[in-house]
């Protein structure tokens, strides 16, 4: 199955650093959603916070079934649908991800 590199963007770089408390409560959301892909069966090799001193953002390593299907997924991540100004870069991984 292929695999999919998705970075979850901010909408400004100091987001980790001062997220309102509205979108920390979106935020767990998004985690909950993730644990529940996770928990269904989805394949999910990476998945967490990125400390870029640049801004920090969101990456994740998923299997899919197609590029629509990956991307229909994370638009019902909570962190897009409350659109608050987050957005998902989407990377092909041609080759797969190794794993045991």
């Amino acid at each position: 199955m292929p695999a999919f590199f998705c970075k979850l963007v901010a909408p400004r770089a100091t987001f980790a650093q001062d997220m309102s408390a509205v979108e920390a409560a979106v935020m767990g959301e998004h985690v909950a959603y993730w644990k529940h892909l996770i928990d269904q069966g989805t394949r999910v090799f990476a998945l967490g916070p990125v400390l870029d001193p640049a801004g920090a953002f969101g990456v994740a390593i998923v299997e899919a079934a197609n590029e629509p299907a990956i991307r229909a997924m994370l638009e019902m991540d909570p962190a897009i649908a409350a659109d608050m100004g987050m957005r998902y870069e989407v990377h092909s991984m041609p080759r797969g991800v190794l794993h045991g």
